[in-house]
Parts: C-alpha cells; sequence; structure tokens
C-alpha cells in the first residue's frame, strides 16, 4: 500500500470571522469525503503552518486520479500540494468541477448574502452523503434550494454542471435573481433560453417561476448537453404542489437566522426557524430520491440542534449525527452561532 503526504493551502476568505473557522471547517469537510467517498483512507490529518501560511495536512492511501477530482472541489481548498520526505511541496494538478466563470458567485453583493466558501462546503457534504455522492464527480445531480434567497447555492450548483431548482418567497429576491442571472448567461454568451412565467392552479395564480435551460459552453446546447434550472416564488411548505415526488439527489439549504429575518411580514420569513421548517420538512422529504440527503444550515441560537434533529426524524429522515457532521458549528457574529445538520431519506 502506498501512502502520501498532502497539505492543502487554505484560500484566503474575505470575511476574517470565516477565515478564522476555515481550517477546523475545512477539515471536518475533508472527514466527510473520507467516511463517505474515500473509505477512510485519509490518517493524519492535522493543521501546519508552512512560511507563516496555514495549511491542512494529512495521509492518504493509494492516491489516484479519483480521489484527487473529489479533493479538488473542497471548498476552501486553494492548492493541493505533495510533501517529500524532505519537506518540500509539490504542486497537485486539480481537477475541479467547475464549469462556469467564478463570478457567477462573487459578483452578487448584497446585504445577508452567504459566504460562498461555506455554501460551497454545505453543498458538498450533503451531496456527498447521499447516495448519489460517488457519482457527482461524473453524472449531473438535481439540486434543490426551498429558501434560495438571491441564489448562491443554484449558482454553486451550476459551477459543477449540476442541474439546480429553488423556491424562495420573497419577491424581491426572486426578481432580483432572475434578473441578474439572465443578465449574466446574456454577457457570457451563453446559449440559453430564459422564462419568466405565471404558475396557475384551478386559474389561480399560484406563483411565478423562472424556467432557464443553458449550455455549460459555446456548442452544448446546440448538441443537447443543457442543464436546466427552475425558481419558484411560492412558500417553500407548498414544494410538493411545484416538484415531482421523488425527483432530487440533494436538498440543500441556509434556514432563516431569526435575527436577519425577524421583520419580515410574509407569512413563511416570520415564523420561528422551528416552525418553519416543521412546516416544510413533510413536503421537501417527498421531494428527494431514497438515498438523498437534506442538508440545513441555521442558527443554533434560535433552534438547538437537539431540535433540529428531532424535526428531521419526525418528517422520516435519518439524521446524521456522529464523527465529522458534529464540527461545523462557528460563529457567524455575536449573535449567530451557525452549524449542518444533514440527513438522508431511507433507501
Amino acid at each position: 500500500m502506498s501512502k502520501q503526504r498532502f497539505g492543502i493551502l487554505i484560500l484566503p476568505s474575505a470575511n476574517r470571522v470565516y477565515a478564522d473557522a476555515s481550517v477546523s471547517l475545512m477539515a471536518a469537510e475533508l472527514r466527510v469525503l473520507d467516511r463517505e467517498i474515500l473509505g477512510g483512507r485519509i490518517t493524519g490529518l492535522e493543521p501546519a503552518t508552512f512560511g507563516g501560511v496555514p495549511y491542512l495536512t494529512f495521509t492518504l492511501a493509494d492516491p489516484a486520479d479519483r480521489e484527487i477530482a473529489f479533493l479538488s472541489n473542497l471548498s476552501a481548498l486553494y492548492a493541493l500540494f505533495r510533501i517529500a520526505g524532505d519537506g518540500g511541496l509539490h504542486p497537485v494538478p486539480l481537477a475541479p468541477l467547475d464549469r462556469l466563470d467564478d463570478d457567477l458567485l462573487t459578483i452578487q453583493k448584497y446585504a445577508g448574502k452567504t459566504n460562498e466558501q461555506f455554501t460551497k462546503m454545505l453543498l458538498n457534504v450533503t451531496v456527498w452523503a447521499s447516495a448519489s455522492g460517488p457519482a457527482s464527480i461524473s453524472r449531473a445531480l438535481r439540486v434543490l434550494d426551498p429558501m434560495c434567497g438571491r441564489g448562491t447555492t443554484l449558482n454553486q450548483a451550476l459551477m459543477y454542471g449540476w442541474n439546480a431548482d429553488g423556491m424562495d418567497i420573497d419577491t424581491k429576491d426572486f426578481e432580483a435573481y432572475a434578473g441578474f442571472l439572465r443578465t449574466w448567461l446574456k454577457r457570457k454568451r451563453l446559449k440559453h433560453t430564459a422564462e419568466l412565467v405565471p404558475v396557475r392552479r384551478d386559474r389561480k395564480l399560484v406563483g411565478r417561476k423562472l424556467d432557464v435551460t443553458l449550455g455549460l459552453a459555446k456548442d452544448d446546447y446546440k448538441a443537447g448537453d443543457k442543464r436546466r434550472l427552475t425558481v419558484v416564488n411560492a412558500d417553500t411548505t407548498r414544494a410538493a404542489e411545484f416538484f415531482a415526488a421523488r425527483s432530487f439527489d440533494a436538498i440543500v439549504t441556509d434556514a432563516p437566522y431569526g435575527v436577519q429575518h425577524g421583520a419580515r411580514t410574509q407569512q413563511s420569513l416570520s415564523r420561528s426557524p422551528s416552525a418553519l421548517l416543521e412546516a416544510a420538512l413533510p413536503a421537501w422529504t417527498r421531494l428527494l430520491k431514497p438515498g438523498g440527503t437534506l442538508g440545513i444550515a441555521w442558527n443554533t441560537h434560535v433552534t438547538p440542534r437537539s431540535e433540529a434533529l428531532r424535526l428531521l426524524a419526525d418528517a422520516g429522515l435519518d439524521p446524521l449525527d456522529e464523527g465529522p457532521y458534529r464540527d461545523f458549528a462557528h460563529r457567524v457574529d455575536q449573535s449567530i452561532l451557525r452549524d449542518i445538520v444533514i440527513a438522508r431519506k431511507p433507501t
């Protein structure tokens, strides 16, 4: 058995608080990858400093192209090095999934936007824990964010070359995202269609939706290699009315933190996070494929972890609450201690 020592150079973060937590969060993310995909072959995981710069180091048994491909998509990975016996660092060519320009993620600036690195991490660990995790670097998955805001999770899924769907009750966020994405696609000259259409049930208007079909590269659309994105402007508790049952590999969302959302007047956003999750989880669970996973980030000051786990179990999901799944809690500010909880739909 061949064992090699690696070092991950941590991607700098403009958010100082997140930067302080990035090494420990990356370690938890890597442990989930090892547990679910790499077969427990990572050992000796520990932080290190080279030249005054933080790294995360580990040993991996028998690394091959597949393992490097998964490592390439870690959320805070800036560069990957093999560590020689003399301590020298040798760059490892990466194979990230990214299919689109990264300004799809970075160009939008607005109050309350979730850190892009955190969004990528949340998406990664949720998908890796699903039945589709091993295939996530080789086929286009389908992901739903049922409280998508202005689309950070959807954009990351598109970056990976996956199909993405979203819901949000906030009309301003829906319109802002629709405007941004249509403008971005035109500016990048990607072949696509994008339509804003009303949704009616029994002749009554129940919402609006953005339907997008695009090719990820110049000739993809013409060749029939297309990706699809749908965003619905409606109450997330009604998700099962807009999407087919058992159609998503993963559902990923950043739940209302209770602080920023406290002044909202729309019914779903004015609920406490616990009440909102309790009302929405039955519909979300129905939309997951067997073996699909649900990943939620939320403020534990508002809803304790034990309560979140109970809600997931009551919805018929199997919470993942061992080992690295308990290591994602980190401070966002004085009023927000953010954590991640993941649950799997039984097969």
